[in-house]
This record gives structure tokens, sequence and C-alpha cells, in this order.
């Protein structure tokens, strides 16, 4: 009789967290479709329609000062201290260092590099729309207002359009973007829109920015997420060229890297004497090519382990150390040849 095992919830997590064997076959990877293509350019034309309401000092300048009149922060004092921590999910370096945590673990566990890459992608071009839509249109904020009425545009301010909302738009949104089922797409985009619409409304609640700054942040965090799926075929050239570096390098660590080819051997004509016969010039042409000798290891000359001079044995030569000559006699024997022999 055969028993299964029956997993508890707790179990589940921990076999969920597990790395798997190896990537995914099938990551669904978003395309720019046409569906995809008429919204962004539907949120394109409704942010270039916010930003020219607010040159033209229109009512959605009136609406502005309107409600920072109305000073929301007075009004409802007893959430003040909620709002104040609610607002740090639109901060920039919280949310990610929050979010690149999630998506480094699933980068670790799917063998793939492509959520942190994707993260990467859209905060630098977080980072250059929106900042440079900051230095350009320079509005003040309500905090700073110098005029009342007016659009207070091209002062030297940076809160147009508001960099929280969209850091929030794009930062939760990237998990909706990256998610793995439909299911998941749908729930994790309700969440996004709720908590970037939160955070839109604690900046204007607490008076940081204007009412049209908060919609301006809107479309431009959700223009940078419908134009992510133009960015996929470089994050794919990116991971492809990242890991490829890393097994280079794991090679030369593990001195591992492979040899360079040896050269093919080149024929070379030799001049044969006259009167040779031809057969033989024949013959050696038609000899195969000998296959190439791998390379040697090299020969040390000294392989036992080295000593100091102090160490060594002295070796005295043998002899003397000038060389043999035939016409000298040794010392001995020219000096009894040179004596006269006497008598006795």
């Amino acid at each position: 009789m055969r028993t299964e095992q029956n997993l508890t919830r707790l179990d589940r997590v921990f076999a969920r967290l597990d790395r798997e064997p190896e990537r995914p076959a099938h990551i669904d990877v978003p395309k720019m479709s046409r569906h995809r293509v008429a919204l962004f350019l539907a949120t394109l034309a409704f942010y270039l329609a916010i930003v020219w309401l607010v040159v033209i000092t229109s009512w959605l300048v009136r609406l502005d000062w309107l409600v920072m009149f109305f000073r929301p922060y007075q009004q409802w004092s007893g959430i003040h201290w909620f709002v104040d921590y609610y607002v740090v999910l639109g901060q920039r370096g919280p949310t990610a260092v929050m979010v690149a945590a999630w998506l480094g673990w699933r980068s670790w566990r799917q063998h793939t590099l492509r959520p942190l890459l994707t993260l990467g992608a859209s905060l630098l071009l977080l980072n250059l729309t929106v900042g440079a839509a900051k230095l350009g249109m320079g509005r003040l904020g309500p905090h700073y207002a110098t005029t009342i009425g007016s659009n207070e545009m091209g002062l030297g301010g940076d809160i147009f359009p508001s960099g929280h909302t969209a850091n929030a738009v794009v930062t939760w949104g990237i998990l909706a973007y990256l998610a793995s089922t439909p299911r998941a797409r749908r729930w994790l985009s309700a969440l996004s829109a709720v908590t970037s619409l939160g955070v839109g409304l604690a900046t204007v609640y607490l008076g940081t920015h204007w009412l049209s700054d908060v919609v301006l942040g809107w479309a431009a965090g959700l223009l940078i997420l419908l134009a992510l799926p133009w960015c996929e075929p470089l994050i794919a050239r990116a991971e492809v060229a990242i890991f490829d570096l890393r097994d280079r390098w794991r090679d030369r660590r593990a001195g591992t890297a492979p040899a360079p080819a040896p050269a093919s051997p080149v024929a070379v004509p030799v001049p044969f004497a006259s009167g040779a016969p031809a057969q033989e010039e024949a013959s050696t042409a038609r000899e195969p090519a000998q296959p190439a000798r791998p390379p040697r290891a090299p020969v040390h000359l000294a392989p036992g382990p080295h000593t100091t001079r102090s160490e060594r044995t002295p070796v005295t030569p043998v002899g003397s150390r000038r060389p043999p000559h035939a016409d000298r006699l040794p010392r001995g024997a020219a000096t009894s040849a040179a004596r006269p022999l006497t008598g006795g």
C-alpha cells in the first residue's frame, strides 16, 4: 500500500523558496503589441496635455491653488503621522532596496539576471526622463510659491512632475511587469496602482506637491512601464554578455583556460641537388603531414628545492686551473734537468 506525504502550507512555502534545478524554459517576456503601443500613445498625449494646461495657467492651476489653500494637513491632522511613514513607499532609495532584494532572489532562483536588469533599466529611464522634465520646467512647490494664481514655472524648482509618484508607479509596477502568471500580474498591478495613488495623494496632503504634479507623475511612471518591452532585446544581450564574462573569469581563476591552438605546419620547398630524380620530390609532396605535437611542459634546470649559498657543499677543483702546454715541463723535472751532475 503506497502512502503519500501530506505537505503543510509551511512545507510548500519552503519548497517554493528552493532554487530551481535549471532555468525555466519559457519565461514570459512582454512584447510591444498594438494594444500596448496605443496605450503608450494615449498616455503620452495625456502627459503633454497636462503640461500644456499648466503652462497656459488654466483651470488646473486654479485647482492646484484651491487644494493648497485648503491645507489638508491641518484639516485632517490626526493622520499626519501615518502619512509621514506611508510616503516613504515613494522614496527611491528605500523602495529600490526592497524591490531589488526580492528580484535578486528571483534571479538566483531562476538562473537569470533579467529581473535585476529590468529594474536597472526602468530606474535609469526614470532618472533620465523625470529628472530632465523637472529641471527643464523648473516649477516651484506650494511651500515656495511667490505669486498667487500663477503656474510658478521656470523659477528654478524641481517638483513637476512628482518624483515620489513616478517612482512609486515604476518601482512597484515592475513587480507586476515581471510576474510569472497572468493572475499574479493582475493582483500586482492592482496593488501597485493603489500604492502609487496613495503616495501621490500623500504628497498633496503634506503640501510638498501640487495636484497637477501628482497627475503628471502618474503619467510619467506609466510611460516608462509601457516602454519597457522596447528595452527587452538590449536586456537580453546584456545578460548574455555578463554570463560570458562570468564564465571566462571562472575559467581563468580555475586555471582551465583553453590553450591557444598550435599553428598548422607550413610546407617549405627544399631545393634538390642537380641530377636527383623527380620521383623523390613527388613522394615527399605525397607524404601526409604529421600531426602537431602538444606543447611540452617547461623543463626546469633545478627541479629540487632551492638552497642558500651557506647550505651548499663547497666543491674544490682537483689539479691546476692552468691550461696544459706541450712545451712546458713539470716544475720538478725542469729543476733537476738544469743542475749539472758532479762526481763524488
